[in-house]
């Protein structure tokens, strides 16, 4: 069997990355350990959430498949944090776990140029460049692009108490052979923790002790495609630990996975186990847990916030002190899982490896946690797997333009030294990457590698169109200071601009019917042209700020420097400059350690450089 690219792993990372190389024309072949677990959500049944539902649109606009798919089965909707400003708004969606792994399976098995086999990648046949694959089963496959995305099925072993298996999750063998298959080469191999929380029986569940939390109204969706949805929406619920809860954690310590030393790897600080919670803020007096329901016709419920690796009993033990769980019958005991994953420093900006040509890495194999982050990573391997095979140049979304570039960069720049999370924090342009505006911003790359069809990106043209000549006319439009009190009491010279009212911290869109009735937009067009008014001062501020980072983004590292030659280097700077190797003067500055003298030193060391050897 021979193809044109081999992605190694079903998870969220391999579908988003075999469905963008084989629609951009590549045959593409997705091995997987089971393909009825292909796309499986290992962890709670949601998308989405703070900064995470940015990726899910920077996927959406490239042309990926997770927006429409958790959009078609999704069962609840909602936007988080909009008591703050749009750069930090983020949708959530609750899951039906069973309807989007079936879904997403459906549409990579009628994908054309997309084939799936059930086998288990033992090595990658390389010779300074990615040749194929070997299977357990005797498989040899030849490939010109290899994309491995693992997840936690790299070495994976499961905690619950003290018993410990091997697994890639719960009920699943793990991957035993491609680890020291990527050793032989030289790639260093790490390990991490990530952990879920315990699955209960719903009937079980006394909701009278819990507080509902109900969808939005009308909910939004995630594709571009479908600003607003028509779904009946499930209900969710929230409740807390208590005292009686961190007691029992605390005071059993000593039979603690995390606690003895069972557990030996980093897991993720800001998705932290109930024990960790506990042991880390003693002076709380409660922890939020949400309890999402599995599916819509579901008996299942997950209790989401109480990851854990302690034992069955203990885990009852935990859910006894809770009202509304005192009851609660577990079908699935949460766990902690401990996996290999390949230190991302050994990438590029585009995740092909530095060490083999042809071999790229995506998901938690690059020591990052959570659906999103790995769909993310998924869609860029695969977008620069083809264009490695067409020589093209490589794709790399740059810092300024989606947190897909941030997580990317943030990554192959720095490492890992425990699962990454994305955060709106962690985006120095978060004003000018919002969710709303994903489209504007990566939708002529999905539409330049053929992952947008014609019909879609000229629509979004369209929409654009309409968007730009209103805000047009409302910074034209000019109106008197008695019209202007009629929407917001204000101090307002003899007349004002439609626009300059708008900007009005409490005026909306719609407040300007009162004044001026024009055509009707439709409502996530209103508030594009509202947010995008509003905030234009701070956008033009960061916008420049990106142009000037730019600059040492463009001014590139030879690969033959010698660090020891370039003076007024300090020590670490030397040190750390040999460890990661970056490839320009922007990617060095944002090395830990690498200080504003030390990009200024080699920024004139290069100069020089390239004005001797003219």
């Amino acid at each position: 069997m021979k193809y044109d690219v081999i992605v190694i792993g079903g998870g969220h990372a391999g579908c988003e990355a075999s469905l963008a190389s084989s629609r951009m024309g590549a045959k593409t072949l997705l091995i997987t350990l089971r393909k009825d677990r292909i796309a499986q959500m290992s962890c709670n049944p949601s998308i989405g959430g703070i900064a995470k539902a940015q990726l899910v649109k920077e996927i959406d606009a490239l042309g990926g498949e997770m927006a429409k798919n958790i959009d078609e089965t999704g069962i609840q909707f909602r936007l988080l944090n909009t008591k703050k400003g749009p750069a930090v708004w983020s949708l959530r969606a609750q899951a039906d776990r069973v309807l989007y792994r079936k879904r997403m399976q459906e549409i990579i098995f009628s994908q054309k140029n997309l084939d799936v086999l059930e086998d288990e990648v033992i090595e990658i046949i390389t010779d300074k460049e990615v040749k194929g694959v070997l299977t357990t089963r005797g498989r040899k496959i030849e490939a010109g692009a290899a994309i491995v995305t693992g997840g936690t099925f790299l070495n994976g072993v499961i905690h619950v108490g003290l018993i410990q298996f091997r697994a890639g999750r719960m009920g699943e063998f793990p991957s035993k052979g491609l680890s020291n298959s990527l050793r032989k080469p030289g790639f260093k191999i790490g390990r991490l923790k990530t952990g879920t929380s315990p699955r209960v029986l719903k009937s079980s569940i006394d909701f009278k002790e819990a507080q509902i939390v109900e969808g939005d109204n009308p909910p939004r969706g995630f594709s571009f495609r479908n600003p607003f949805l028509n779904v009946n929406q499930e209900i969710c619920w929230m409740v807390y630990t208590n005292q009686k809860t961190h007691k029992i954690v605390d005071e059993l310590r000593e039979i603690c996975p995390l606690f003895i030393g069972q557990i030996k790897s980093i897991g993720p600080r800001y998705c932290p186990s109930i024990e960790a919670k506990v042991f880390n803020f003693p002076e709380k007096e409660r922890h939020l847990l949400f309890l999402e329901p599995d599916g819509r016709d579901s008996d299942i419920i997950y209790i989401s916030g109480l990851s854990t690796s302690y034992g069955v009993d203990i885990q009852y033990k935990i859910l006894r002190t809770i009202p509304a769980l005192h009851n609660a019958e577990i079908l699935v005991p949460g766990y902690a899982i401990e996996y290999d994953f390949s230190d991302p420093r050994q990438l590029y900006p585009w995740l092909e490896s530095k060490k083999i040509r042809g071999l790229f890495f995506a998901g938690q194999i690059n020591g990052t946690s959570g659906y999103e982050e790995a769909g993310a990573q998924g869609i860029v391997a695969g977008i620069n797997a083809v264009l490695y095979l067409d020589k093209k140049e490589p794709f790399v979304i740059k810092r300024s333009e989606g947190y897909t570039g941030v997580m990317i960069d943030d990554l192959v720049t720095k490492g890992v030294d425990e699962p990454y999370r994305m955060f709106t924090s962690r985006a120095e342009y978060r004003i000018i990457l919002r969710q709303d505006n994903a489209c504007e911003r990566l939708m002529h790359y999905g539409y330049k590698f053929g992952l947008i069809n014609e019909s879609e990106y000229k629509k979004f043209l369209e929409e654009r169109k309409i968007v730009d000549e209103e805000i047009e006319r409302l910074k034209k439009q000019r109106i008197k200071r008695e019209a202007a009190l009629k929407v917001i009491k204000d101090n307002f010279k003899e007349s004002v601009t439609l626009a300059e009212l708008l900007r009005r911290a409490n005026v909306k869109y719609d407040d300007l019917k009162k004044i001026n009735k024009d055509k009707e937009l439709p409502s996530h067009l209103k508030e594009k042209v509202e947010i995008e008014i509003k905030y234009e001062g701070f956008v033009k501020r960061q916008l420049k700020e990106a142009k000037h980072f730019e600059k040492l983004e463009k001014k590139k590292i030879p690969e033959d420097i010698d660090y020891e030659s370039v003076p007024n280097l300090s020590y670490e700077a030397r040190e750390k400059l040999r460890k990661y190797k970056p490839l320009n003067l922007g990617q060095a500055s944002r090395i830990p350690g690498i200080r504003a003298t030390d990009i200024t030193a080699l920024l004139f060391y290069i100069e020089n450089r390239s004005i001797s050897n003219k």
